[in-house]
């Protein structure tokens, strides 16, 4: 698949990710949080599928890409934090732009698949 459009869906993954996360906060009627829900799976797969199509192989002896799947795996657990109120809103929200941040600094500083 041309690296171009992997990367775009690849963004485009993160980017519903954030939004769904930020509706889910910031939602008050049922409605809105299942469509907030929805968008945040489709765009966690997305996010999952695209990545690991771009390095074909896991480089095992590399930890980056391991600590983006952890990353994805407390992204997708957000939700259910905060559905749970297990933290407060504005500190769930700056921990899953943390791990936002720190996910796409090892996207461009490390080694590039392609």
């Amino acid at each position: 698949m041309n690296p171009f459009l992997l990367k775009t869906l690849h963004l485009a993954g993160a980017l519903g990710v954030f939004t769904a996360m930020g509706a889910i906060i910031a939602a008050s009627g049922e409605g809105a949080k299942k469509w907030a829900n929805i968008l945040h799976g489709i765009s966690l797969l997305l996010l999952l599928l695209m990545g690991f199509a771009m390095l074909k192989k896991p480089p095992m002896d590399q930890y980056w890409w391991m600590v983006k799947v952890v990353i994805w795996l407390f992204l997708g657990a957000a939700p259910a934090l905060a559905k749970r109120k297990v933290l407060p809103a504005p500190a769930l929200l700056a921990l899953c732009l943390t791990g936002g941040v720190i996910a796409a600094w090892l996207g461009v500083t490390l080694p590039k698949p392609f």
